[in-house]
């Protein structure tokens, strides 16, 4: 089975993101959409992103068509509208399949990982990888970024050193 550290994602500006350039950070790999009842989750992991940069953590959005057509536009579309209604500044992939035939090989290796319930129901499944490469657990679309379930997730991974 392949490390996390294996797989680069085509970046929404055209940089590919280099997963191996990431290592001894904690990750957050979250599946967006720009037309989802959950889309307002941009904020909270912006602000996830500005507080916890500096400590090591790396959020990476990854949008998706895949639920509901909500993420109909093309990559300088999506770019705009989280920059313009979030302020998102973290790492975003380009739009990629991360359920059906067709799923990224990041996406499945999430899944190996994390079992059959782990796969990605929705929009906005969010994925929290250790500083080691392992992933150390995973949240539903309804768990927000804000909750103090999340966070001290988030805190864990961040502050293991």
């Amino acid at each position: 089975m392949s490390d996390f550290y294996d797989f680069a994602l085509p970046g929404l500006d055209g940089v590919p993101i280099e997963l191996s350039k990431l290592k001894g950070k904690a990750v957050l790999v979250v599946n967006t959409a720009s037309k989802c009842g959950f889309t307002p989750q941009y904020e909270g992991l912006q602000a996830l992103w500005a507080r916890h940069r500096a400590n090591g953590l790396v959020v990476v959005g990854v949008p998706s068509d895949d639920f509901g057509h909500q993420e109909p536009g093309d990559s300088v579309q999506i770019g705009q509208f989280c920059a313009r209604n979030y302020g998102v500044s973290f790492p975003m992939a380009a739009k990629s399949d991360v359920t059906g035939p067709h799923t990224i090989p990041l996406f499945r290796w999430l899944a190996a990982n994390g079992g059959f319930l782990s796969r990605p129901r929705w929009n906005f499944y969010k994925y929290i990888i250790g500083r080691d490469g392992s992933l150390r657990t995973w949240f539903t679309s309804i768990t927000s970024p804000d909750s103090e379930r999340f966070q001290t997730a988030i805190e864990r991974v961040v502050l293991d050193h």
